[in-house]
């Protein structure tokens, strides 16, 4: 039933433990037995265990340490707390410590069998969802970013690989592509994941603020400095700060951040005192850095330094295969936050939606959804739901009905056509090419010899 799990039987009574074995040989699992909690404690730590079994008093051993070891190594790992002593305090103990249940000796075998099943039945689900959770992340997105198409594939495996890292990392890309959620992205999967996450945007801030918000102040350092404040450089201090539109970033400041970056220690405003700190550093701007840098409105030094991996988000209509994966999740999002029942959206809608250039990016997407989720009176998004901006560039910009293709050459009716069905299927290729009943290859050569890719 269970052939790829491990139980491992930490009890100092022999014939004890041989019985409990006997009793979990139905499950086909591999059994591990000891009578030292030493030996079952070493056990822990170095072999693959998913139940653990185990004593609670041993004569050369502690089960509770056993218990808080075997947690802390793997926290999906069930532990079954066993005593000959029955205590609730102890009872209540186990269980505050990650026992997932209590048993007392001499041990009923039948009720062992049942508890042991629910553990390895409740493990086993954890890990499919686990497993499927990742599945869906390769295949739809990374840590909650969207994409299916080459770019965002590229992207989400550039992420992986500098996760871990500590390099600085600068983000580029026109606003509302997502920014700050691939930060996090690379936060949450790099060793500083259960640290600090702090952003901050350089955006419209005057110099004094922007130092006084990156590096703290001294109370009395200036009018209105009536205590003293820590920046955001030490409350990411082992975590990860995310300084986003550094573009804006004023040029006095920018030198002191260079300064930060080579010798990792700051000074508040109106301190002379350096203060060591332990920060990743990422950063991303809508702006063209190497422009600002050749126009004087950047530091080259600092550029390079911020340089050292770039990651470039795509605009959205760059991606439009992605925008009807992103509309379902909106929906879906949207249905929860607003206590809706939308079902889905009409191909109609969806169709406008796909053509759509979407200026603002993912969230102008995500804001127009949200819009039609609220205001919608029916189960399914329609044309009427759209907002009024987009009916009205889709009506100014309407493709041509098969009635007025007359007059057309071929080529041209048939470079339109495919056109119309791209934007149907929002931008997916292989559904296109089944829809114009024509192969993919036939698809790819004419998109080629149109310009439609």
């Amino acid at each position: 039933m269970f052939p790829e799990s491990t139980i491992l039987i930490i009890d100092d009574e022999a014939n004890h433990a041989d019985a409990m074995a006997e009793a979990l040989e139905k499950f086909g699992c591999k059994i591990l037995k000891t009578t030292s909690g030493k030996d079952g404690l070493e056990m822990v730590e170095s072999k693959h265990v998913d139940v653990v079994i185990t004593d609670l008093k041993l004569p050369d051993g502690d089960g509770m340490n056993i218990l808080l070891a075997a947690k802390q190594k793997h926290p999906d790992i069930e532990v079954i707390a066993v005593t000959g002593y029955p205590d609730i305090q102890t009872a209540v103990d186990a269980m505050q410590k990650g026992a997932t249940n209590y048993l007392v000796k001499p041990v009923n075998l039948t009720e062992l069998r049942t508890v042991v099943e629910r553990a390895l039945q409740r493990q086993r689900l954890t890990r499919r969802n686990v497993e499927l959770e990742r599945q869906l992340d390769e295949r739809f997105g990374f840590q909650g970013i969207t994409g299916t198409g080459p770019r965002m594939a590229r992207i989400f495996e550039i992420v992986r690989q500098i996760a871990s890292p500590n390099v600085t990392v600068l983000i580029t890309g026109e606003s509302g592509t997502g920014k700050e959620l691939l930060a996090k992205a690379i936060h949450n999967n790099s060793p500083r994941k259960n640290s600090n996450f702090v952003a901050l945007s350089c955006a419209s801030l005057s110099e004094s603020i922007l130092e006084s918000e990156l590096f703290g102040h001294e109370k009395g350092s200036f009018t209105g400095a009536t205590t003293q404040r820590k920046g955001r450089f030490e409350y990411a201090h082992h975590g990860t700060l995310f300084l986003d539109e550094v573009g804006d970033m004023p040029m006095a400041t920018q030198v002191k951040l260079l300064r930060v970056i080579e010798t990792r220690e700051i000074m508040r405003v109106g301190s002379n005192e350096p203060i060591k700190v332990d920060v990743r550093l990422l950063a991303a701007t809508n702006q063209e850095l190497e422009k600002l840098v050749k126009e004087g409105g950047f530091r080259e030094d600092l550029y390079f330094r911020l340089n050292v991996v770039n990651i470039k988000l795509p605009p959205l209509r760059e991606r439009r295969e992605d925008i009807p994966l992103l509309i379902d999740a909106f929906i879906r999002d949207f249905n929860f936050m607003h206590g809706k029942r939308i079902a889905g959206i009409t191909p109609d809608a969806r169709a406008v939606l796909s053509r759509y250039d979407w200026p603002g990016n993912v969230r102008e997407l995500k804001n127009g959804i949200e819009s039609m989720v609220v205001v919608s009176r029916h189960d399914m998004l329609d044309m009427d739901d759209i907002p009024g901006h987009i009916r009205s560039k889709e009506m100014a910009l309407a493709p041509p009905t098969v009635g007025t293709l007359a007059g057309m050459s071929l080529e041209e009716a048939e470079q339109e056509l495919i056109r119309q069905t791209l934007a149907l299927t929002g931008g997916n290729r292989e559904e296109t090419a089944k829809r114009l009943k024509i192969g993919e290859r036939t698809l790819y050569r004419k998109l080629e010899k149109y310009g439609l890719r």
